[in-house]
């Protein structure tokens, strides 16, 4: 048997790396924003989006690590976007307005439902869909986050991501679940409720239940939506309180709800007194923790701090990227989970919630929590 080397010609061409979703987003013309997070989605700068017929701009954060990427949308008044299928999941949440999506193809079994501020949803994936301005004077905003990154990297292929007559029957569900209607089930962990659907009315009053592992009396829970491998959560937790420590997976865009604090970051290598990066948040901000950060929520304010997470890890079906390479998220580091527990957190985690509580005049209530803090 004999192997032959071919020889390099002094005329080869070097292998160019090809990112084909940045490639894409180059050609769509609409503002790209990046760091660590957004201040404010409801007043983010857009420009004209020839593709949808709407005005947009793409958010590809760092901490998404070009898995899955987010991007804001605004309706004008009395006006609709263009119509689109396409093969990546897409979740949606409304900032402003109020309008009505179509969904499907086929006037015989197409589906229709409205939605306001506060409302999500989900689109399966590869079914055409129609967003529509239901007022002729205000305009309507929405963020979504999708898996664009990961899906055209892996195909490279727009025409097959966008022009793919393939039906997924099995994502496409009860159509009752465009209308509110879902299931509750206990997750994985048999620690929190999930509820799947695929629209909920509003985010801002959703039922939430306890979930004392991960501390201060916060309350949770997770949406399966659309039958994705992606997912999403609802946090709150109360007046004076922040939740414990923990890290997980990239992808998780964080949008807060209600209430005004903010965010700790730092590299889970290292400590909080090293690196730490501090994200101020209020109701429309959104913060997206590095992968493998571990990452603590402040409430700063004087009202309930409320969430919502669009993120990998979907309860129902197994995806390599999320949280088997960190533990859960609500067990302790020590125990092989990937939590800090108050008792273990770096006194200077208290220390500067103190010294911004009582900036703002307010006192925290963490002693109840913190064994130390009652010394």
């Amino acid at each position: 048997m004999t192997t032959s080397t071919p020889e390099a010609r002094p005329e080869q061409e070097r292998i160019v790396k090809h990112d084909a979703y940045r490639a894409f987003q180059a050609r769509e013309g609409i503002p790209v924003v990046t760091g660590f997070a957004v201040d404010d989605l409801r007043a983010l700068e857009l420009a004209p989006w020839a593709r949808l017929d709407c005005l947009g701009a793409y958010i590809n954060l760092d901490g998404a690590g070009d898995t899955n990427d987010a991007y804001v949308a605004e309706i004008p008044p009395g006006g609709k976007m263009a119509p689109e299928r396409h093969i990546f999941e897409k979740n949606v949440y409304v900032l402003d307005g109020r309008g009505a999506t179509l969904v499907g193809d086929d006037p015989n079994s197409s589906v229709s439902f409205e939605w306001k501020r506060g409302s999500v949803f989900s689109i399966p994936i590869n079914v055409r869909h129609q967003h529509m301005n239901g007022s002729g004077a205000e305009p309507a905003r929405f963020v979504a986050v999708t898996t664009a990154p990961l899906t055209m990297n892996l195909f490279h292929n727009e025409g097959f991501i966008f022009d793919n007559p393939y039906v997924f029957e099995d994502r496409i569900g009860d159509p009752k679940r465009f209308h509110g209607e879902g299931q509750m089930w206990t997750a994985t962990t048999g620690r929190t409720n999930a509820w799947e659907t695929n629209f909920v009315p509003d985010i801002e009053t959703f039922t939430t239940f306890s979930w004392k592992e991960r501390g201060a009396g916060g309350a949770h829970i997770k949406l399966e939506l659309a039958d994705q491998t992606q997912t999403a959560h609802i946090s709150e937790f109360p007046v004076g309180t922040y939740k414990k420590a923990h890290r997980h997976g990239p992808g998780a865009h964080v949008i807060i709800i209600k209430g005004d604090g903010y965010s700790l970051l730092w590299p889970s290598s290292g400590s909080p007194r090293d690196g730490m990066e501090r994200v101020d948040w209020k109701p429309g901000s959104m913060v997206v923790p590095p992968n493998g950060w571990f990452h603590q929520h402040f409430n700063g304010g004087a009202t309930p701090a409320r969430y919502l997470a669009f993120r990998w890890n979907s309860q129902k079906y197994y995806f390599s990227l999320g949280s088997a390479m960190e533990g859960d998220t609500d067990v302790d580091v020590k125990m092989g989970g990937a939590q800090i527990e108050y008792e273990d957190e770096d006194p200077i985690i208290h220390e500067t919630f103190a010294e911004t509580l009582g900036k703002a005049g307010a006192e925290s209530r963490m002693a109840e929590f913190i064994p130390r803090l009652r010394a």
